[in-house]
């Protein structure tokens, strides 16, 4: 299995990081255009395989696309991070150059690659991959939900003071802090819906706080958070390159799914050796639905800056 990731910055060196750890690649690629950054990262990477005890081969290269021939899966990390008091919208601009770019080259050399999208405006990002790449929709899933899910799953241990193995709960619609639709209603600890724990004004403050998760990280850091993102995406590929058959919220290309068509969205989806494997519709309330509705404007809305 061989995995290149594009950006070797702080999200792109973690995801290559944790996709090592877990071992289950055969080589990572991790490619820049700031000549030497991706080999300078590769190389101390590299420097932690004995301590960390994992055997994947990581190798950096700048803006080499035929160093990343025959990769299976792909990650595209690169563009413009936000700074405080940017939305992730307001990158769409540089960003969208950049993922096109990439996403042809990746291709030029790897025909049949699964490409997962990290760069912001993600759902934007992702739909632009559909339409100008000609991959099968299966290949192109945007990360955002699985990083969100993390981030309401975090935000729930802490309101009921549990670890987090004991929570579990599903976020979907965009990745923007408007578009997000924490589950609440559906999360549960060790299967026991967590609103007959806690209040609805608690479960509310729980919503919003997992809204703006990424924000709040880059007020902190003064750019977006890398650690939690950079897991997200070795879980995606892990699943992936396991045929696991994992569920996941991922931002996928809808055709009727959920009453929307045309748009790239985070649901619920199987992921296995295809991609997606298949789309998982849940049964969203009246209010749950009219969210999604308004959710998927926003999306729409993103799209329509796109010079297609």
């Amino acid at each position: 299995m061989k995995v290149t990731v594009v950006g070797a910055g702080s999200v792109g060196a973690s995801c290559a990081e944790y996709i090592a750890i877990k071992d289950f690649a055969s080589e990572v690629v991790l490619l820049d255009i700031k000549e030497g950054y991706a080999e300078g990262k590769a190389m101390d990477l590299m420097q932690t395989a004995s301590l960390n005890g994992f055997d994947t081969k990581i190798t950096g290269v700048t803006g080499d696309y035929s160093k990343t021939a025959d990769t299976d899966v792909a990650v595209i990390t690169s563009g413009i991070p936000r700074k405080p008091g940017m939305t992730r919208e307001e990158l769409i601009g540089i960003n969208a150059g950049i993922v096109k770019d990439v996403s042809d080259n990746l291709i030029k050399h790897s025909p049949n690659v699964i490409i997962i999208v990290v760069s912001n405006p993600m759902d934007t990002m992702t739909y632009l991959v559909h339409k100008t790449t000609g991959l099968a929709k299966n290949k192109i899933i945007g990360m955002g939900g699985a990083l969100d899910s993390a981030r309401f799953k975090y935000r729930l241990a802490e309101a009921l003071e549990a670890p987090i193995s004991d929570v579990d709960g599903m976020v979907i619609g965009g990745h923007s802090d408007t578009g997000m639709i924490p589950l609440t209603r559906l999360a549960t600890r060790n299967s026991l819906p967590v609103h007959k724990i806690l209040s609805e004004e608690r479960l509310t403050q729980v919503s919003e706080e997992t809204k703006v998760g990424g924000a709040t990280l880059t007020k902190l850091l003064g750019t977006s958070a890398w650690y939690a993102p950079g897991a997200a995406v070795s879980g995606l590929v892990q699943a992936i390159a396991c045929d696991q058959k994992k569920m996941f919220p991922c931002s996928a290309l809808l055709e009727g799914e959920y009453g929307m068509s045309d748009i790239s969205i985070g649901v619920p989806v199987i992921l296995g050796k295809n991609g997606i494997e298949s789309i998982v519709e849940i049964e969203l309330t009246e209010a749950e639905k009219a969210k999604m509705e308004e959710s998927a404007a926003g999306v729409r809305k993103t799209n329509g800056l796109l010079e297609l």
